[in-house]
């Protein structure tokens, strides 16, 4: 019997072989990276793909991403082909035997949730994560996220349209991020991610103008770790009593960082930002957890899940 640890671990009933989630809007629809001689999708649990819409979008004016210290600002404006595209032309070019693939469905009503999320139900796709950040056009471009009420609508709605796993992407720009998790459990969410951007922007001196074209955008990287990382534990205390798994996501670039996000209550880990300048970053942090486990006595990450001691 071999001694080596198991990296592999269960999120929402599906099996994947590694904790390492590669995060929507970072890697297209699965393609982005395929080209990058070394990159394999087999070193990853699972690819969520690009924000989809009802309709096609073309996304928001240039510029849409700026570098911070620390991190990157983006504005892209979910830009996609729309969900009968996506699910028609290219859901049917990944290979699903190399990892799992998560949809990203994003809406500016709770009709355009349920809709795409139907359109997936019918689709070799594994699980759906619902971008419950968006702005909801019906209430004066208030993001559904950040009100617990509405983003648990979002969730229900969703879980009506489908039977497949359901994870809902929580915001950070909220008051009370573990009632927003308690409400959208409730509401039928199979799992959480955990944390969306934190909200930025930058300034031209010289224009006096906004660098990004929507004013404002999502900030990544690593100077949103710390967040991040609280919110995750956050999360935890009401997802792991119930057994709802948390993908925990924002900084994470090292083997230590996915780690501390574990220990905190995360199942799996999500990797953006950090792809960017590290495409092949993957089979490193698969091969330091291995280490870690197995310098630690542990034979799963299941048993790094939420082991911090506080």
């Amino acid at each position: 019997m071999s001694n080596t640890p198991s990296i592999a671990v269960d999120f929402c009933g599906l099996r994947l072989d590694s904790p390492l989630v590669l995060l929507s809007g970072c890697v297209g629809f699965g393609e982005e990276y395929t080209r990058i001689n070394g990159f394999s999708n087999r070193d990853v649990g699972a690819v969520v793909l690009k924000g989809t819409t009802r309709e096609p979008r073309l996304g928001n004016p240039p510029h849409r991403v700026y570098e911070t210290p620390m991190g990157m600002l983006n504005a892209i404006g979910l830009q996609n082909p729309g969900m009968d595209r996506v699910v028609d032309d290219i859901l049917p070019t990944l290979d699903f035997t190399e990892t799992r693939f998560i949809a990203n469905v994003c809406g500016s009503t709770i009709d355009d949730y349920a809709a795409v999320t139907a359109r997936f139900d019918d689709s070799p796709i594994d699980a759906i994560e619902i971008n419950i950040s968006c702005p909801n056009i019906k209430e004066g471009g208030v993001s559904f996220g950040n009100y617990p009420d509405m983003s648990a609508r979002v969730v229900a709605a969703c879980r009506a349209a489908t039977s497949k796993p359901i994870i809902a992407k929580l915001s950070p720009n909220q008051t009370d991020i573990r009632e927003n998790a308690r409400l959208c459990i409730e509401a039928g969410a199979d799992g959480l991610a955990v944390i969306n951007t934190v909200m930025g922007m930058a300034i031209d001196i010289e224009s006096r103008t906004p660098v990004i074209g929507n004013v404002q955008g999502g900030l990544s990287g690593p100077a949103i770790k710390p967040i991040a990382l609280l919110k995750v534990r956050q999360v935890y205390e009401v997802a792991g009593p119930l057994g709802i798994p948390i993908i925990g996501q924002g900084g994470i670039t090292s083997v230590n960082d996915a780690i501390e996000f574990m220990i905190a209550g995360a199942t799996t880990v999500g990797i953006g930002t950090a792809l960017f300048y590290d495409p092949l970053l993957c089979r490193r942090m698969n091969d330091g957890i291995a280490d870690y486990l197995a310098r630690h006595g542990m034979s799963t990450c299941a048993e790094l899940t939420g082991s911090l001691l506080a």
